[in-house]
């Protein structure tokens, strides 16, 4: 295997697990009056997931790219997601199936149904040497096939509702289908076209527009739309370089919402410091690299690929995450890949990685 993508995967999930009693044991006992309640059920979800790499990392990623296979993973992804708006509402959204203390949110499956699915039509209608031009032939026969089903699921998600998760595919669908050799011009072409959509999803809801308006001046509204974003920069300045000590934060203590989860990186910063910011930032970086040397030297075109799609979600919600937490863009709910507290993004982040190993693995024998 390689060593080096599986030693920072490991890394980053032991870190989360402390991270993560860090920043909810306060929490937990209170609500639940047990301090151990978050960690015990990311640990199970993390012997789960590493169970399921262990597994994809000895199955020949071959095997996906079987039309069984990757038509199978489409339809029950697709019906997981249009079963959410039968299901009651949790926090006031159609984002989970729950089945008594197990929820899985089909939104975070979703991701590596589209990765599958890109990778394993693509290389079907790769080209050997010229990219994809501007011309009706190559939207009808490529383009309008590759995109239909990701925005199937985009459009899903939207409705849930779920912006954040529904950017974040497009965007690696965008980085899988400008590798492929889409043209720019069309990559120009669908983000013109996608502005105004983009603009009526934003201004025309009140809480986004809150959002927007809390990112631009977080000071309007401090106790309001901009008291999250506030808490975060608050709890990253008070750690300075060094950081005031593992389990010594004051933001994480009923101040930042969500420090468990999607704010855990402010927790990091804050208890660790600018190092342990740092390493945070180095581990994802070393992951990509890893990433991106599996799919440069992986034997064929859906391996290159597949390995592509998942460097680039993994990197991707990372970079948001980081982004959202230091205020560099408006507050959305996604999670810091093996870090941040949540079932459904550790699992398929795992699922994910092992795919990945088989795919180094294959590079490296031939």
């Amino acid at each position: 295997m390689d060593r080096w993508l599986f030693g920072v995967t490991v890394v980053l999930c032991l870190l989360g697990a402390v991270m993560i009693f860090s920043a909810s044991a306060v929490t937990a006992e209170k609500v639940y009056a047990h301090s151990y309640y978050f960690l015990v059920r990311q640990a199970a979800w993390l012997v789960l997931g590493l169970l399921g790499m262990f597994a994809l990392m000895r199955t020949d990623y071959r095997k996906l790219r079987e039309p069984a296979v990757v038509y199978t993973t489409v339809c029950v992804v697709l019906l997981l997601l249009v079963g959410t708006f039968f299901l009651d509402k949790s926090h006031a959204t159609h984002r989970w199936i729950r089945y008594g203390p197990v929820g899985i949110q089909p939104s975070e499956l979703a991701k590596l149904a589209v990765i599958l699915y890109l990778a394993w039509f693509l290389d079907q209608k790769r080209r050997s040497k010229a990219a994809m031009e501007f011309s009706k032939q190559d939207f009808l026969q490529t383009i309008l096939p590759a995109a239909g089903p990701v925005l199937i699921y985009v459009c899903l998600i939207l409705l849930q509702p779920d912006l954040g998760t529904a950017v974040d595919i497009v965007l690696v669908a965008t980085a899988i289908l400008f590798a492929a050799g889409m043209s720019w011009k069309w990559i120009a072409a669908g983000f013109a076209a996608s502005l105004p959509a983009l603009y009526f999803l934003i201004f025309h809801v009140s809480y986004r527009q809150a959002r927007m308006t809390a990112f631009l001046d977080p000071d309007s509204d401090p106790q309001g739309a901009g008291f999250q974003l506030m808490q975060s920069l608050i709890a990253v300045g008070s750690g300075g370089f060094t950081g005031v000590g593992l389990m010594e934060s004051k933001q994480k203590l009923f101040y930042l919402p969500e420090a468990h989860t999607d704010f855990i990186y402010a927790v990091i910063s804050e208890e660790l410091g600018y190092i342990g910011a740092i390493v945070v930032i180095a581990l994802f970086a070393a992951y990509g690299w890893r990433g991106l040397r599996a799919a440069f030297a992986a034997p064929d075109g859906f391996g290159r690929l597949l390995a592509l799609g998942i460097t680039a979600l993994v990197l991707s919600q990372a970079l948001i995450n980081f982004a959202v937490v230091l205020g560099m863009v408006p507050t959305k709910g996604i999670p810091l890949p093996f870090v941040s507290y949540g079932g459904s993004s550790l699992l398929v982040m795992l699922l994910a990685t092992g795919v990945l190993l088989n795919i180094s693995q294959q590079a490296t024998e031939t």
